[in-house]
């Protein structure tokens, strides 16, 4: 069975409701912060290219 994008997002968000309900909290906001790190290191790295 082929998993696609819908799949990856449910079981994403399966994985979070999880973290969630388990008192979880801390370790899903040092997940996010440390995604929007990344996301903004790309960001400043690309920001060359931009015209």
């Amino acid at each position: 069975m082929i998993e696609g994008p819908d799949q990856y997002f449910e079981q994403q968000d399966m994985a979070i409701k999880l973290m969630l309900l388990e008192n979880k909290a801390d370790e899903l906001t040092n997940i996010l912060v440390a995604a929007l790190q990344d996301a903004f290191k790309l960001l400043e790295d690309e920001q060359d290219t931009v015209h």
